[in-house]
């Protein structure tokens, strides 16, 4: 296949046009350092090592811009990746190699997500592991995480604050107490600790 046309096109890419006829687009880096002129003729093999080293370099690019801006999981950043800018097969490439240099570690993203659940957002233990387990955190962590965290007193104390915050006339109108009560359920807490929670409100 003889190469015949390079034209740039957005976000970095570079369409191939081979025998005349537009074939694929790859990383415009990639080609570059491929030396490849117009005129030149590409075997099959030749153009599956091209666009394997354009997905790779793509991936393992979009891995950093990603990594800039937050942590994340090792799941959730092959997601995307594979979502947005490459394969699947080169995702978990890239994905695997921020694992090996340490850009990402999921038990320390685990702690600091379950973190932010907990206290900022104030979600209960099942909204917490349900969280987790999207991100793709191991099992065994989640439970663990879930250990460190039970506290009646902290749940309780989250709760309340919910309930002032976003139902502040609960005590006085049975239609906002229910509704309360289903959304506590929706921020990952069990009817016994929504009760156990209303229950000393009212006595206070």
């Amino acid at each position: 296949m003889e190469l015949t046309a390079a034209e740039p096109r957005r976000k970095g890419l570079t369409q191939l046009f081979l025998d005349g006829e537009a074939a694929v687009k790859i990383d415009t880096e990639i080609f570059l350092r491929s030396g490849l002129k117009l005129g030149d003729f590409l075997d099959d093999e030749s153009l599956y090592q091209l666009i394997a080293d354009s997905d790779a370099r793509r991936a393992k690019e979009k891995a950093l811009y990603l990594l800039e801006h937050r942590n994340h999981s090792k799941k959730e950043l092959t997601e995307k990746i594979a979502r947005t800018a490459a394969s699947r097969e080169a995702a978990q490439a890239a994905a695997d190699r921020m694992e090996e240099i340490g850009l990402i570690d999921d038990e320390a993203f685990a702690r600091d997500y379950a973190r932010q659940l907990f206290l900022r957002k104030k979600y209960g233990p099942r909204r917490v592991r349900q969280e987790l387990a999207l991100k793709g955190i191991d099992q065994e962590l989640i439970e663990s995480l879930l250990e460190e965290y039970a506290d009646e007193k902290a749940e309780t104390e989250n709760i309340s604050a919910l309930l002032e915050k976003k139902y502040p006339g609960w005590q006085e109108e049975e239609k906002v107490r229910r509704r309360a009560v289903a959304a506590l359920q929706r921020w990952g807490y069990s009817y016994e600790q929504i009760r156990r929670a209303l229950a000393l409100e009212t006595e206070e």
